[in-house]
């Protein structure tokens, strides 16, 4: 492994930390000092998990390291209707890494918010099992099956400590939140706009044009601060729904294999964001194996955790949205970015009160950093636009919508007497379960 100078966090180099920027980035940074102790924000959303779904039961091994057991988890007794109408689902353990797929679309979502009166202003979170089972149900009428469960059951699964060691120990060692939400109450591609520009541009549905939004890339570009993508899978970025953008910054996208390498020699850009392994079935998406993205992902931050860069470094690891798992938080009021609402809905979508002034659901986080707090829990509402926020903060750079704008400053997350300057070692990840979606007890 080669080494480079790094950034050691003395009173004497946190004052050349401020004057010169170590590392390369330009920027005077926001209003707390302890942030110009940070080189390097790396974000990672990995696919279509809800917090109840991965994190409901970090109470229970919280307990077991001796910490308090203050996360808003999932309550004993949950349950959804099913899809058959008569059937109540209860919260139950998952014996299998992935499940068939469910639906986190626009519809579903408002279902899965209210199951009687989707466009109301009244959360019930008591749609998920049924929207599942009626995705389903759709799914195998237009042939694109077979679907197995159409009761709508796997949407009331969840995971735990034994599926899930590495990211566990991870966001118990480190820091997480019990109130950290999507954008977007809808899929995928709107929800990972938000991530680059603070905003979908109306957009709940992947656009079907390229989007004119400022991203953060272009605003650190412009304050000269070095930034790249690194690709898990060749050509899958989202930065390409911001044409010409995208082809006129190709260098700046890489292969995810240079990730740790960068870390290791002095390359690590200022802002770095890692794309999820869309097609190689490492992002954890419903249908793949979660410990096969969680070994994946692990490879990365221990990688990380072992290089120069650590001393000056965030890792930001959370999931785009809440992929029609069950949740028991209902999503909370927002502002709208831009003045924008929904125009690309179509005949049957739901319209109502929800104008992009209502987040998504939660989302499982961990804060990985030598500054983060050991067993730290926040409970402040944050969408992870937030994540864009602490870079403009960090940085110097304006807001790019009133969203980014609203959010918290999450410099909670951090200590910067650096608590975790020398990073524990985590349990190492296997797939140590079978991949069946069809059997999922």
């Amino acid at each position: 492994m080669k080494v480079r100078q790094a950034c050691v966090l003395s009173v004497i180099a946190l004052a050349w930390l401020i004057t010169t920027g170590c590392g390369g980035a330009a920027g005077s940074g926001g209003s707390d000092p302890g942030m110009q102790s940070v080189q390097h924000v790396v974000i990672m959303l990995q696919e279509n998990r809800s917090f109840d779904h991965y994190f409901g039961s970090l109470n229970e091994y919280r307990a077991s390291q001796g910490l308090s057991q203050n996360v808003d988890g999932l309550p004993s007794g949950a349950e959804n209707l099913g899809y058959d109408g008569v059937t109540m689902v209860q919260a139950f353990h998952l014996a299998t890494q992935c499940t068939e797929n469910l639906s986190s679309f626009w519809n579903e979502s408002h279902v899965d918010w209210n199951r009687q009166s989707p466009m109301s202003n009244t959360p019930l979170m008591n749609g998920f099992a049924w929207s599942a089972g009626h995705f389903a149900t759709d799914e195998n009428l237009a042939g694109r099956g077979p679907y197995t469960d159409t009761l709508g059951a796997r949407a009331m699964g969840y995971y735990n400590s034994n599926d899930l060691p590495y990211y566990y120990f991870m966001a118990t060692q480190f820091a997480t939140s019990d109130h950290w939400y999507s954008p977007v109450d809808s899929r995928t591609e709107p929800n990972r706009m938000y991530l680059y520009a603070a905003t979908s541009q109306g957009h709940v549905y992947p656009p079907q044009q390229s989007l004119t939004a400022t991203t953060i890339f272009k605003e650190l570009d412009d304050a000269g601060v070095s930034w790249k993508i690194y690709e898990t899978d060749p050509g899958a970025n989202y930065l390409t729904y911001f044409e010409p953008y995208a082809s006129q910054h190709s260098a700046n996208i890489v292969s995810a294999t240079q990730f740790v390498a960068d870390a290791d020699n002095g390359k690590l850009p200022a802002v770095a964001f890692i794309e999820a392994g869309y097609n190689s079935g490492r992002d954890e998406h419903p249908t793949s194996s979660i410990q096969h993205g969680e070994v994946y992902v692990a490879s990365l931050i221990n990688g990380l955790m072992q290089s120069p860069s650590w001393s000056s470094s965030v890792f930001f690891l959370t999931w785009d949205e809440g992929g029609g798992f069950y949740d028991h938080v209902p999503p909370v009021s927002t502002v709208n970015p831009d003045g924008i609402h929904p125009n690309d809905l179509k005949p049957g979508d739901f319209t109502g009160p929800d104008a992009f002034t209502r987040t998504g659901f939660r989302v499982p986080l961990i804060v990985i950093s030598p500054f983060a707090k050991q067993g730290y829990v926040s409970h402040t509402v944050a969408d992870y636009t937030a994540m864009l926020k602490f870079i403009e903060n960090r940085w110097g750079l304006s807001a790019l919508t009133k969203r980014d704008a609203a959010q918290p400053d999450i410099s909670e997350f951090f200590d910067w007497s650096a608590p975790n300057a020398n990073p524990p070692t985590p349990p190492t990840p296997t797939e140590t379960e079978r991949c069946t979606p069809s059997q999922m007890q």
